[in-house]
Protein backbone atom coordinates (compact mmCIF):
# COMPACT_ATOMS: atom_id res chain seq x y z
CA UNK A 1 0.00 0.00 0.00
CA UNK A 2 2.59 2.75 0.90
CA UNK A 3 4.65 1.65 -2.25
CA UNK A 4 3.65 4.29 -3.88
CA UNK A 5 4.92 7.07 -1.86
CA UNK A 6 8.43 5.22 -1.86
CA UNK A 7 10.85 7.29 -3.98
CA UNK A 8 11.71 5.41 -7.45
CA UNK A 9 14.15 6.15 -10.26
CA UNK A 10 13.92 5.84 -14.34
CA UNK A 11 16.85 5.06 -16.21
CA UNK A 12 18.94 6.06 -13.42
CA UNK A 13 16.93 9.52 -12.76
CA UNK A 14 15.25 10.12 -9.75
CA UNK A 15 11.30 10.91 -10.72
CA UNK A 16 10.93 13.02 -7.96
CA UNK A 17 13.16 15.76 -9.74
CA UNK A 18 11.16 15.24 -12.80
CA UNK A 19 8.09 15.72 -10.96
CA UNK A 20 9.36 19.34 -9.07
CA UNK A 21 10.59 20.46 -12.89
CA UNK A 22 7.15 19.53 -14.93
CA UNK A 23 5.23 22.33 -13.11
CA UNK A 24 7.42 25.09 -14.33
CA UNK A 25 6.75 23.92 -17.86
CA UNK A 26 2.98 23.70 -17.83
CA UNK A 27 2.24 27.37 -17.35
CA UNK A 28 2.83 29.47 -20.30
CA UNK A 29 5.28 32.92 -19.96
CA UNK A 30 3.78 36.59 -20.64
CA UNK A 31 4.93 37.95 -24.12
CA UNK A 32 5.89 41.49 -24.31
CA UNK A 33 2.04 41.76 -26.32
CA UNK A 34 -0.48 44.83 -25.58
CA UNK A 35 -2.78 41.90 -24.89
CA UNK A 36 -2.62 38.38 -23.51
CA UNK A 37 -4.45 35.62 -24.87
CA UNK A 38 -7.07 34.03 -22.68
CA UNK A 39 -5.09 31.85 -20.81
CA UNK A 40 -2.40 34.10 -19.55
CA UNK A 41 -5.58 36.27 -18.71
CA UNK A 42 -6.79 33.84 -16.68
CA UNK A 43 -3.81 32.89 -14.59
CA UNK A 44 -2.89 36.66 -14.05
CA UNK A 45 -6.33 37.12 -12.38
CA UNK A 46 -6.32 33.74 -10.76
CA UNK A 47 -2.83 34.92 -9.07
CA UNK A 48 -3.58 38.40 -8.76
CA UNK A 49 -7.09 37.52 -6.54
CA UNK A 50 -5.26 34.74 -4.38
CA UNK A 51 -2.46 37.20 -3.83
CA UNK A 52 -5.03 40.24 -2.81
CA UNK A 53 -6.71 37.33 -0.70
CA UNK A 54 -3.17 36.37 1.45
CA UNK A 55 -2.17 39.85 1.49
CA UNK A 56 -5.29 41.57 2.30
CA UNK A 57 -4.36 41.25 6.67
CA UNK A 58 -0.43 42.14 6.42
CA UNK A 59 0.82 44.93 6.70
CA UNK A 60 2.58 46.71 3.21
CA UNK A 61 6.06 45.71 4.75
CA UNK A 62 5.39 42.04 4.27
CA UNK A 63 4.17 42.99 0.93
CA UNK A 64 7.96 41.85 -0.49
CA UNK A 65 6.65 38.15 -0.20
CA UNK A 66 3.73 38.46 -2.83
CA UNK A 67 6.12 37.32 -5.73
CA UNK A 68 7.44 33.82 -3.29
CA UNK A 69 4.73 32.95 -1.75
CA UNK A 70 2.10 33.37 -4.82
CA UNK A 71 5.30 31.25 -6.92
CA UNK A 72 5.30 28.70 -3.42
CA UNK A 73 0.86 28.26 -3.72
CA UNK A 74 0.91 27.58 -7.46
CA UNK A 75 3.89 25.01 -7.21
CA UNK A 76 2.24 23.37 -4.34
CA UNK A 77 -1.31 23.21 -6.18
CA UNK A 78 0.48 21.71 -9.40
CA UNK A 79 1.97 19.03 -7.57
CA UNK A 80 -0.77 17.98 -5.39
CA UNK A 81 -3.02 18.08 -8.60
CA UNK A 82 -0.55 16.29 -10.72
CA UNK A 83 -0.45 13.84 -7.78
CA UNK A 84 -3.98 12.06 -8.63
CA UNK A 85 -3.49 11.39 -11.88
CA UNK A 86 -2.64 7.71 -12.30
CA UNK A 87 0.65 6.28 -12.97
CA UNK A 88 2.51 9.53 -11.05
CA UNK A 89 4.39 10.39 -7.98
CA UNK A 90 3.52 13.46 -5.53
CA UNK A 91 6.62 14.50 -3.75
CA UNK A 92 4.76 16.32 -1.26
CA UNK A 93 3.64 13.24 0.39
CA UNK A 94 7.15 13.27 1.32
CA UNK A 95 8.14 14.65 4.86
CA UNK A 96 11.52 15.76 3.77
CA UNK A 97 10.48 17.94 1.18
CA UNK A 98 7.78 19.57 3.11
CA UNK A 99 10.02 20.68 5.75
CA UNK A 100 12.79 21.63 3.11
CA UNK A 101 9.51 24.18 2.05
CA UNK A 102 8.34 25.19 5.90
CA UNK A 103 11.49 25.23 7.70
CA UNK A 104 13.45 28.28 5.37
CA UNK A 105 10.60 29.91 5.04
CA UNK A 106 9.23 29.71 9.06
CA UNK A 107 13.51 31.03 9.58
CA UNK A 108 12.97 33.58 7.22
CA UNK A 109 9.57 35.14 9.01
CA UNK A 110 11.73 34.67 12.49
CA UNK A 111 14.93 36.34 11.06
CA UNK A 112 13.11 39.49 9.25
CA UNK A 113 10.92 40.17 12.60
CA UNK A 114 14.35 39.80 14.97
CA UNK A 115 16.00 42.20 12.33
CA UNK A 116 13.31 44.63 11.80
CA UNK A 117 11.46 44.94 15.14
CA UNK A 118 13.51 42.66 17.59
CA UNK A 119 11.46 44.19 20.95
CA UNK A 120 8.11 43.27 18.83
CA UNK A 121 9.18 39.83 18.33
CA UNK A 122 10.25 39.34 21.56
CA UNK A 123 7.07 40.78 22.97
CA UNK A 124 5.26 37.50 21.73
CA UNK A 125 6.85 35.73 24.02
CA UNK A 126 5.74 37.08 26.87
CA UNK A 127 1.30 38.73 27.07
CA UNK A 128 0.77 41.36 28.72
CA UNK A 129 -0.23 41.05 32.57
CA UNK A 130 1.54 38.12 32.84
CA UNK A 131 2.13 37.14 36.96
CA UNK A 132 5.49 36.95 37.86
CA UNK A 133 5.92 33.08 38.80
CA UNK A 134 4.63 32.08 35.39
CA UNK A 135 6.89 34.62 33.45
CA UNK A 136 9.40 31.61 33.25
CA UNK A 137 6.92 28.67 32.20
CA UNK A 138 5.11 31.01 29.22
CA UNK A 139 8.97 31.80 27.76
CA UNK A 140 9.44 28.52 27.79
CA UNK A 141 5.77 27.54 26.17
CA UNK A 142 5.77 30.16 23.30
CA UNK A 143 9.12 29.19 22.32
CA UNK A 144 8.18 25.49 22.22
CA UNK A 145 5.27 26.90 20.37
CA UNK A 146 7.65 28.90 17.63
CA UNK A 147 9.93 25.59 16.95
CA UNK A 148 6.53 23.50 16.68
CA UNK A 149 5.23 25.92 13.70
CA UNK A 150 7.58 24.81 10.38
CA UNK A 151 7.12 20.56 11.87
CA UNK A 152 3.02 21.69 11.88
CA UNK A 153 3.13 23.12 8.49
CA UNK A 154 5.38 20.27 7.01
CA UNK A 155 3.31 17.37 9.01
CA UNK A 156 -0.21 18.60 7.81
CA UNK A 157 0.43 19.03 4.20
CA UNK A 158 2.14 15.24 4.34
CA UNK A 159 -0.88 13.52 6.44
CA UNK A 160 -3.68 15.08 4.68
CA UNK A 161 -2.20 14.07 1.22
CA UNK A 162 -0.83 10.44 1.92
CA UNK A 163 -4.12 10.06 3.86
CA UNK A 164 -6.42 10.98 0.31
CA UNK A 165 -4.11 9.11 -1.37
CA UNK A 166 -4.13 6.04 0.61
CA UNK A 167 -8.33 5.98 0.99
CA UNK A 168 -8.21 6.22 -3.23
CA UNK A 169 -6.11 2.85 -3.79
CA UNK A 170 -7.76 1.09 -0.86
CA UNK A 171 -10.80 1.99 -2.16
CA UNK A 172 -9.94 1.09 -5.46
CA UNK A 173 -8.49 -1.65 -4.98
CA UNK A 174 -11.72 -2.99 -2.86
CA UNK A 175 -13.84 -1.49 -6.15
CA UNK A 176 -11.73 -4.21 -8.47
CA UNK A 177 -11.96 -7.40 -6.11
CA UNK A 178 -15.52 -6.84 -5.74
CA UNK A 179 -16.27 -6.55 -9.38
CA UNK A 180 -15.74 -10.34 -9.18
CA UNK A 181 -18.25 -11.50 -6.74
CA UNK A 182 -20.11 -8.71 -5.76
CA UNK A 183 -21.08 -6.19 -8.88
CA UNK A 184 -23.31 -4.28 -6.93
CA UNK A 185 -21.63 -3.73 -3.89
CA UNK A 186 -19.10 -2.88 -6.40
CA UNK A 187 -20.25 -0.37 -8.35
CA UNK A 188 -21.49 1.37 -5.13
CA UNK A 189 -18.15 1.52 -3.86
CA UNK A 190 -16.80 3.22 -7.47
CA UNK A 191 -19.38 5.49 -6.57
CA UNK A 192 -17.56 6.32 -3.73
CA UNK A 193 -14.69 6.48 -5.12
CA UNK A 194 -15.52 8.93 -7.56
CA UNK A 195 -16.86 10.90 -4.75
CA UNK A 196 -13.40 10.57 -2.75
CA UNK A 197 -11.39 11.42 -5.88
CA UNK A 198 -13.22 14.78 -6.27
CA UNK A 199 -12.98 15.58 -2.45
CA UNK A 200 -9.29 15.04 -3.40
CA UNK A 201 -8.99 17.78 -5.71
CA UNK A 202 -10.58 20.06 -2.84
CA UNK A 203 -8.10 18.69 -0.84
CA UNK A 204 -5.57 19.70 -2.94
CA UNK A 205 -6.10 22.75 -3.48
CA UNK A 206 -7.13 23.88 -0.19
CA UNK A 207 -3.99 22.23 1.69
CA UNK A 208 -1.68 24.28 -0.49
CA UNK A 209 -3.56 27.05 0.40
CA UNK A 210 -3.77 26.86 3.97
CA UNK A 211 0.14 25.84 4.15
CA UNK A 212 1.08 29.45 2.27
CA UNK A 213 -1.89 31.37 4.20
CA UNK A 214 0.06 30.30 7.53
CA UNK A 215 2.93 31.28 6.32
CA UNK A 216 1.58 34.58 5.73
CA UNK A 217 -0.18 34.31 9.11
CA UNK A 218 3.46 34.47 9.91
CA UNK A 219 4.56 37.42 8.78
CA UNK A 220 2.05 39.61 10.88
CA UNK A 221 3.86 38.93 13.57
CA UNK A 222 6.99 40.75 12.32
Amino acid sequence: VFDQFSLTAFMGIPLIALALTLPWILYPTPQNRCLNNRLLTLQAWFIRQLTHQLFLPINPGGHKWALLLASVLIFLITLNLLGILPYTFTPTTQLSMNMGLAVPLWLATVLIGARHQPTHSLAHLLPVGTPTPLIPILIMIETISQFIRPIALGVRLTANLTAGHLLIQLISTAAFYLAFTMPTVSILTMGLLLLLSILELAVAIIQAYVFVLLVSLYLQDL
